[in-house]
């Protein structure tokens, strides 16, 4: 019995470190969240009573799951959306390295049509910066206040300019900053490294944080964004909140941002532009152009476009 219960707590820590991610990283409001943590804890009871919890369920029992579900009278999106939440979250625990396999990654559920990531139009953005950059000038220079508003210029800049993950972000060593500064080395999902470029905004905006940071007594000075006043980095919460506030006084609704929306829009905004998929599926450290794909839309827009304006016979040409 010791056992079980320790397997159970280690099952219910792992649905905590995951729901916390999707908190931070993607902004899910608290409806979400609760509405995960009642999908996740009605499965962790269930697998539990074959002595397994999310840190050890095997396939096959994911897969009784999934067929309780349907003899429980579930209908075909309510499964689909159980299945979805258990796939995220141990596609988000191997990531991790909290388990060395994913038991719910041969498992299909029924297709429904994936709803399109939240996007900030380039308006938006550009409001965004403005006032992140308004801060900056209204914050005395000998103030504390004024390293943490160059910091967050830094960090959006860098956030929209490469496309990270949060997570990815402030987890960069400062060795990650390299001498010329024109790229950025990224260590992202299951440990692969891959060189991001940076644009010209980025490159000025981590110039004159870097410049900051060698001048304040910051106590770890291993990270490129490392806490303030204590040791470790800035956390995925912390960014995350820093966001929010920022876009309330841009004037955007704040559940509409977070850092995963700014991930999004570098995608969008560089498909809508007339990037290849393949470019921006390296440069998001996407494994599978599959995961890339939600972007689609963007580029079947694009291709009316050059069809309706460029092609000698459109008709919709005036």
């Amino acid at each position: 019995m010791k056992h079980s219960a320790n397997g159970k707590e280690r099952g219910e820590t792992l649905i905590d470190l995951f729901l916390d991610m999707i908190a931070s990283e993607r902004g899910a409001s608290r409806n979400t969240l609760d509405a995960y943590r009642r999908d996740l804890d009605d499965y962790a009871e269930f697998i539990s009573t074959r002595r397994a919890n999310v840190g050890n369920v095997t396939t096959g029992q994911v897969r009784a799951y999934l067929t309780v579900l349907a003899k429980r009278g579930f209908s075909a999106s309510s499964s689909a959306r159980r299945l979805s939440a258990i796939r995220q979250m141990h596609r988000f625990l191997y990531a991790e390295g909290k388990r060395k396999d994913d038991p719910a990654a041969v498992l299909e559920g029924p297709r429904r049509g994936r709803p399109l990531p939240k996007v900030l139009s380039i308006d938006e953005v550009a409001r965004l910066f403005e006032t992140a950059h308004a801060a900056v000038k209204a914050v005395s220079a000998k103030s504390a206040g004024h390293l943490r508003a160059v910091r967050l210029v830094c960090l959006i800049e860098v956030l929209y300019a490469t496309g990270l993950r949060v997570s990815e972000l402030v987890a960069l060593p400062a060795s990650a900053a390299r001498a010329e500064g024109e790229t950025i080395m990224v260590r992202g999902k299951g440990n692969k490294e891959r060189l991001v470029p940076l644009g010209k905004a980025a490159r000025l905006a981590m110039r004159d944080y870097l410049i900051l940071l060698a001048e304040a007594r910051v106590a770890d000075m291993r990270w490129l964004f490392p806490s303030f006043g204590k040791s470790g980095h800035v956390t995925r919460q912390h960014v995350a909140r820093e966001l929010k506030a920022l876009a309330s006084s841009a004037g955007i609704e704040p559940s509409k941002m977070s850092p995963h929306v700014l991930r999004h829009a570098f995608a969008s905004h560089l498909l809508a532009n007339g990037a290849d998929l393949r470019v921006v599926q390296a440069l998001l450290g996407h494994a599978d152009v599959s995961t890339t794909q939600i972007y689609t839309h963007i580029l079947d827009d694009r291709l009316k476009s050059m069809v309706r304006d460029l092609h000698p016979l459109a008709e919709d040409k005036e």
